[in-house]
């Protein structure tokens, strides 16, 4: 009988790394953008100032996130070792582990012993891997995919308020990056939660409104950079 449920934690890793980079890439860059124009400078400043924005923003991205998620691989590496370390050296105490972890989650302990000795006969690493460390294939660290993809997204989400300065005429360009902005970031956060399947309102209030709050205080700083100069 093929199994028909759909579920979507195997995304986890990337779209945790794709929404944060777009989110990252809208906010920062229009907030770079409103807080420099808030300051007085033109048009072609702030698109300067956007485009090394994004640039150095991508870059960080990826870099941060390969280090992070890196990080996180060796951590899962030195417990698969440890562990089967210990498995090589008492397998009898690793067995009762597992048995003791499957009584805790509700089976009486003939059939979590029964079920203890079959996983671990077809892959003890693997069974306590899973179901001592936490660890698995779906949701394991994966730091090039996590570094591609927060890079990729940031780049692409900095792109769109960057495009919105070069179309909106000067004498409205604060309102309309702003205003624009606000629309990608509740995109962003309706995407995210339909790739997810969460529910649509919470995201999208959650993203935009964070980056309204990072928008409106940069640009209170730029606007008082511009009074001061």
């Amino acid at each position: 009988m093929r199994h028909s449920e759909r579920h979507r934690t195997h995304r986890t890793g990337w779209l945790r790394a794709a929404v944060l980079g777009a989110n990252d890439g809208i906010v920062s860059t229009a907030s770079l953008v409103l807080g420099v124009a808030a300051a007085g400078a033109g048009t072609k400043a702030i698109l300067v100032a956007g485009v090394a924005g994004l640039v150095s923003g991508a870059m960080s991205m990826a870099a941060g996130e390969y280090v992070s998620v890196s990080s996180q691989a060796d951590t899962e590496r030195a417990d698969l070792a440890r562990e089967s370390k210990e498995l090589a050296a008492n397998i009898g105490q690793e067995h009762e582990e597992l048995v003791s972890i499957y009584i805790k989650r509700g089976l009486d302990r003939p059939l979590a012993t029964s079920v203890a000795t079959q996983l671990m006969a077809h892959d003890a690493l693997g069974a306590h891997a899973r179901d001592e460390l936490g660890i698995s294939e779906t949701l394991t660290a994966k730091p090039v995919q996590a570094a591609f993809a927060s890079a990729a997204t940031f780049a692409a989400g900095a792109a769109l308020p960057l495009l919105a300065a070069l179309l909106i005429p000067e004498t409205a360009l604060m309102w309309g990056v702003a205003g624009c902005s606000l629309v990608f970031l509740a995109g962003l956060g309706l995407v995210a939660a339909r790739a997810g399947g969460a529910p649509a309102l919470p995201s999208v209030l959650r993203v935009a409104f964070w980056g309204a709050l990072a928008m409106g205080l940069t640009t209170a700083v730029g606007s008082l950079f511009g009074a001061v100069g």
